[in-house]
Parts: structure tokens; sequence; C-alpha cells
């Protein structure tokens, strides 16, 4: 799909705009990556990758949540998400496993095995990092993943195939689609409002509906089956949490899931949506930080 931008795309991200902007940022091979490394400095690190739309604000809550907790957290926005780069490049997995990887090499975070946690399409880019880069993973957290539907002919990789057709929808409807996609994802409208205007805000940035409505086109979220099976095979110890009123991955793929990831560990959030770490970030570090312990306590004993 040939870049382009969006009505309502009025702002520009440069070294002087960012100047203004919350987070750091570091240049990678790709682009410029919007990140932030915080906690406490001797805490073992969790890694957080997101999903289709979401800045690294979404997972301000868990962060919190595992600061407090003795964990250190390295957050970042995928390319055309947040305040990173809208890269003119294919958006798959291979970008975004790349973007992680390179990110963590050169903050220097490659010393010691690391904490994965990926959330709907993060999980997909999470567990092929992890097939990638098997002995850097201690534990891999897998929330609510998209790519267990089955593929249809409107799914959007099948539907959006044309880059024809994908630039006029994109150019057309992109934010109208988009923003129906926000509103099925959490249960509180409070949080949805909260949601919806973080995600706005940032699509704002020239590029930003080229960047979605590319990955639609080259990251599949449906038909993943094999790649579920074979993060499974790695023998990573992995904990998989859902929502139990999660519309958009629906609960119904959990056993699913159980049976080809084969998780050491399973739960099930309630009254919880799609969006567990945005709306339940208590809940989910309860599950979370006990995990990681374990694993952390067995290496260092």
């Amino acid at each position: 799909m040939k870049y382009f931008v969006a009505s309502g795309e009025d702002r520009k991200l440069t070294a002087d705009s960012r100047k203004a902007l919350r987070g750091s940022f570091i240049e990678l091979s790709d682009g410029v990556t919007h990140y932030e490394l915080t906690g406490p400095e001797d805490g073992e690190v969790v890694l957080m990758a997101g999903a289709l739309t979401i800045p690294l604000f979404y997972w301000d809550g868990l962060v919190g949540e595992l600061h407090a907790r003795g964990l250190r957290t390295l957050t970042c926005s995928a390319y055309g998400r947040g305040y990173s780069d809208r890269v003119q490049a294919r958006y798959d997995e291979t970008l975004f496993t790349r973007q992680l990887a390179e990110l963590t090499d050169r903050l220097g975070l490659t010393a010691r095995p690391l904490h994965l946690v990926g959330t709907s399409m993060g999980a997909l880019v999470s567990m092929t990092y992890a097939a990638q880069y098997r002995s850097s993973v201690s534990t891999l957290t897998i929330v609510g993943p998209a790519g267990l539907a089955k593929p249809h002919l409107t799914s959007p990789h099948r539907l959006l195939r044309s880059d024809l057709l994908a630039g006029l929808v994109a150019g057309r409807r992109g934010l109208q689609l988009l923003q129906g996609h926000l509103g099925h994802n959490v249960r509180d409208p409070e949080l949805g409002t909260k949601l919806t205007e973080m995600v706005l805000d940032c699509l704002r940035f020239e590029g930003s509906m080229y960047a979605a409505f590319d990955t639609l086109q080259h990251l599949p979220l449906t038909g993943r089956e094999d790649l579920f099976r074979r993060t499974g095979a790695l023998g990573i110890p992995t904990l998989l949490l859902w929502g139990d009123e999660d519309h958009v991955t629906p609960l119904a793929q959990f056993d699913t899931a159980r049976a080809l990831l084969k998780p050491q560990k399973h739960h099930v959030i309630n009254k919880c949506g799609h969006m567990a770490p945005f709306e339940r970030p208590l809940d989910v570090a309860d599950q979370l930080v006990p995990f990681v312990s374990a694993r952390t306590e067995r290496l260092d004993s």
C-alpha cells in the first residue's frame, strides 16, 4: 500500500515536536522508537508488546503495579503507534519483532533473560519474538491473544489484499472503523472513553492510518494456530490470561489456546473485556508477579 496522509492527521513527528512529548526516544534501524524503561533498577525486566492501535500509555496502570512489587518495565509504542515513527515499510511480525530485539539490545538488557508480555496482536508478536530469541525469554505471558479466529473472506488481511482497496478504505473510512473497533475493547464506558481519547490523540500524527491498515494487510490476525502450537513447543514457562467478557477475542477460544500453548498457569479475569492490562491492572499483576517470581527464584537457586 502506498504511503498516504489521511484527513485529520494534522501533526508531524519530528525531533523538535518530540521534545514536548512524554517518554524517551531512540533511533533504531527502521526508525525512531518511543519507549519508557522505568521502575527499580535491580528489578527483573518485564517487556510489553501491545495491540493494533495502542501507544505505550496503555500499560501505565500495570506498570505502576509492577513497580510497586519490585519489577522493572520496558514499554514501547510499536512503529506507527504512539510517538514512534510511521515508517514506510511492511508492517508485519518481522518489523515489530526486530523493533523489540533492537530496543532491548541498544538498552543493554540482553545479559539476563526477560519476562515478555503480549496482548491481542502483541501476543502474536511476542510469540514470534520468543521463537527467534528463545534464550532471552524467561517467561511468556499471553493476554487475550489474537489469531485463533478462523480465516474467512472478510478477514482484514484478505479483504485488504489489494493495495488500491486498502488505501481507499483506510483513507475514507479508516478512522471510523478504528473507532468502532475501540468501542468493543473494554466493559467500562469511562475507561472506553479514556482509551479512545488516548488512541485518537496519537492517530493525529501523519502516517498513522497508513501504518494501521498496512498492519491489517500484512499481519494476519486469524488462522494462527501453528504459531500457538510452535510456541507451546518452545518450553518457555507460559501464563495465559483472558477476560471473561472479551468480545474481540472471545473466551470461547480459551480452551484452544490452552491446548496449543500448554501454559504452566492460566486464569480468567472476571468482569473484564479485551484489554485486561488496561482494565484490570491489579488483577493482571496479581497473576503475573507470582508467576515471574517463581521462575526467577528457580533460576537463582
